[in-house]
């Protein structure tokens, strides 16, 4: 089982909306996929709520039981779980990522997120099992700032997803249907950014868990040797 987990300490940077939109492509693509709701709000279980498709599985947790959820989630036979993590609960979003095999932190284009981006970070930082992956969202279709936005997020010493998401009202919309955009207009802008960015996520979290069993291997030849 592979676990990834969504972080931004700041409100509206689309962690939610990343989180559902590559569960369901994760299942497009036959992967049992479980969402752990970590947000008071529990915004990704009223999605689920109105979605009329049995899966992905929602359920929420509190921080302190994330652990156990994850236990859970393994024994049932789960192959990829998403734990979608509130704003400003540092709590949250630091169990969440120590247990991730890959941290994905979303970001809108604008000076107001790239100015908290180090408070999320912080976070992180020793903490997750390998450096996170920003994701940008909510792109503008036109002009420079997409691209100065991967100046600057590069310019922190930050890897940033190759494919991102644009600002596209195919979201809203899917989501008060219990909907990705995806499956909301499957031959749109806004379902090739998610195949672009589910495809690009699950290079990442493949080469993170693959360096990760290499190192527990290691671990487990010292410990033999040394015996």
């Amino acid at each position: 089982m592979q676990t990834i987990a969504l972080v931004a300490q700041k409100g509206g940077t689309g962690k939610t909306t990343l989180a559902l939109s590559l569960a369901v492509a994760a299942e497009t693509n036959g992967l049992s996929t479980l969402i752990i709701d970590l947000d008071p709000q529990a915004s990704a279980c009223k999605w689920g709520d109105r979605r009329q498709a049995e899966t992905p599985s929602i359920i929420d947790a509190q921080p302190s039981r994330l652990q156990q959820a994850l236990a859970k989630a393994e024994q049932a036979g789960f192959q990829l779980v998403i734990v979608d993590t509130p704003a400003r609960i540092e709590q949250a979003a630091a169990e969440a990522a120590r247990v991730a095999d890959l941290v994905i932190v979303p970001t809108k284009p604008s000076i107001y997120d790239l100015e908290t981006l180090q408070t999320s970070l912080d976070l992180i930082h020793g903490r997750s099992q390998r450096p996170p992956v920003v994701v940008i969202n909510a792109a503008p279709p036109q002009g420079s700032r997409h691209e100065q936005t991967v100046e600057a997020i590069r310019g922190m010493g930050l890897a940033v997803c190759p494919a991102s998401l644009g600002y596209r009202v195919a979201f809203e919309y899917a989501a008060q249907l219990g909907k990705s955009a995806a499956e909301y207009e499957p031959g749109g802008k806004a379902a090739d950014e998610i195949d672009a960015v589910y495809t690009s996520i699950r290079q990442l979290l493949d080469t993170s868990t693959g360096q990760n069993k290499q190192k527990k291997g290691k671990v487990h030849e010292q410990a033999t040797e040394s015996r």
